[in-house]
């Protein structure tokens, strides 16, 4: 039986749900600031004070944005490389942990030597630049899949979630007359959704958010990710602005063909980059809250357990 309650209980009750309160609004108000600036008029939002709601309301730089001729293709990109990634790299990194799980596996402490070693050394950008080249990915979609197949703290997780497990279901379905794949693929991963959960989350938010891939080995316009496609679009944001403001000085006439034959301006640097970046984040948002449960209990499994 839980005792009285204490006037200190009390207090230290209120303390933590104030620093909660406190902690929610400063992860929360950058992110409606940047909501409203996105939803907000240009001229508006140059005059500065906008809180969590647009003053004056305008769709334009999301259209600005979802009117880009590139930008549905670049989605395309995207969702095919972030699909492909994910199966392939559970499929590779599953199958490498599984083998690894086993303490029977000949040779097995070098293998985990050489998984540790690239952890900590790699061969650096211009060695793997020449490598890819070298293997015909460049301006290949291939160099999205191929490069990230194996992730070294994945296999790290995923063997510590295997290891975990009871040693008698491998051993009953071998009384049975199973191999190792069949036991793998029929056994192993239907009792594995926490952590292949887990690293299905890790491995899609890695390649939906990669800019550096589609910066550094793609040139062709029709292969680029949404990422690199979005940050040219600030880019041409960015040298609008800086047109209409050279034109300002120089004339009205000139100042309004700056803007497209307007008398102002509905969109500017600040409401493209905030609504960029909604249009960036929004299918991450969308899908975590499904994984949420998975996630939690397999990065706790796979890192505590071994």
């Amino acid at each position: 039986m839980a005792g009285k309650r204490t006037a200190i209980d009390y207090v230290i009750d209120g303390i933590i749900i104030l620093i909660m309160l406190i902690v929610i609004f400063a992860v929360m108000y950058p992110l409606l600031n940047a909501l409203a600036i996105s939803f907000n008029h240009a001229d508006d939002t140059a005059r500065g004070g906008i809180t969590i709601f647009p003053r004056v309301f305008a769709w334009e730089a999301y259209r600005n944005i979802l009117t880009n001729p590139l930008i549905w293709n670049a989605y395309m990109i995207t969702i095919l490389r972030t699909s492909i990634g994910v199966v392939t790299a559970l499929f590779c990194t599953g199958i490498l942990a599984y083998g690894l799980a086993h303490s029977n596996l000949v040779g097995r402490k070098y293998y985990a030597i050489i998984c540790l070693v690239p952890m900590y050394f790699t061969g650096g950008l211009i060695p793997t630049f020449l490598m890819i080249r070298s293997m015909g990915l460049f301006n290949n979609f291939l160099v999205y899949i191929i490069p990230s197949l194996i992730g070294l703290f994945n296999i790290i997780l995923m063997r510590t979630f295997f290891q975990s497990l009871p040693e008698s279901l491998e051993e009953s379905a071998m009384l049975d007359g199973a191999n190792y794949l069949t036991i793998f693929f029929k056994i192993i991963v239907p009792i594995s959704t926490p952590i292949i959960a887990t690293i299905a989350l890790f491995v899609g938010v890695g390649h939906w958010n990669d800019w550096f891939v589609g910066n550094v080995y793609i040139t062709s316009p029709e292969l680029r990710p949404m990422q690199n496609v979005l940050l040219s679009v600030i880019n041409e944001a960015q040298f609008a602005e800086q047109m209409a403001a050279l034109a300002g000085q120089g004339g009205g006439a000139a100042l309004a063909a700056a803007q497209g034959g307007h008398g102002g301006r509905t969109v500017n640097v600040r409401s493209i980059t905030m609504a960029t970046m909604f249009v960036t984040i929004a299918p991450v948002v969308v899908v975590y809250p499904f994984l949420q449960r998975f996630f939690i209990k397999g990065i706790m499994v796979g890192s505590i357990k071994g």
